[in-house]
């Protein structure tokens, strides 16, 4: 593999079994054992600072954008991809077109173990998404989804949002903003 297109803030720990390549990495975020994370010259995977990624993960983001925000807990053999479908079969696609689309992770999400996330989705922030789950479809923020297909359990009650935001406030951070994953201080290409 030609290691090309990489961006690690500072503190970023990467075990090396894993295996990345056009990606842009915030500060203080880990990568465990065993992960295939790749995007494209075009659309590299970013991953923002404090985030985690479980062991044999794989991170697909070679056919569009995947953004996962700040403090965001990926467990063991989650998948995400930017496409899906029978990339062998020419015949098969006649009937099920290959999906291609981005994919975005909000920050301070949970992802369960053995997940799936699939093109074309948006989770919001502060989303729990249960173990063994198939994510099709976008997911609104301070909610807890699970299944496959995944669907709505239950979003966070007005008490459960307002702890949060006390909380973020004592650490200074902020629930207003969008995502902010170029800020990443002390780059270093390589």
């Amino acid at each position: 593999m030609i290691y090309a297109n990489i961006i690690l803030g500072e503190n970023v720990e990467i075990d090396p079994s894993s295996t990345f390549n056009n990606v842009r990495i915030g500060s203080d975020a880990k990568i465990a054992k065993l992960c295939s994370i790749f995007g494209s010259q075009c659309n590299p995977v970013r991953i923002g600072a404090g985030s985690y990624v479980g062991m044999m993960s794989v991170i697909n983001g070679y056919a569009a954008e995947v953004t996962i925000g700040e403090r965001v807990s990926i467990a063991s053999r989650v998948t995400i991809m930017t496409d899906s479908g029978p990339n062998a079969s020419r015949l098969l696609q006649v009937v099920y077109p290959i999906k291609k689309g981005p994919v975005t992770i909000g920050e301070d999400c949970w992802i369960g173990t053995n997940t799936v996330v699939g093109p074309n989705v948006v989770i919001g922030r502060c989303v729990v998404v249960g173990a063994n789950s198939f994510v099709n479809s976008s997911v609104e923020s301070f909610s807890v989804v699970g299944g496959n297909p995944s669907r709505l359990i239950r979003r966070f009650t007005c008490e459960e949002i307002r702890r949060i935001e006390a909380e973020a406030m004592s650490q200074g951070i902020s629930l207003a903003g969008g995502l902010d994953l170029d800020a990443t201080s002390g780059e270093d290409a390589k």
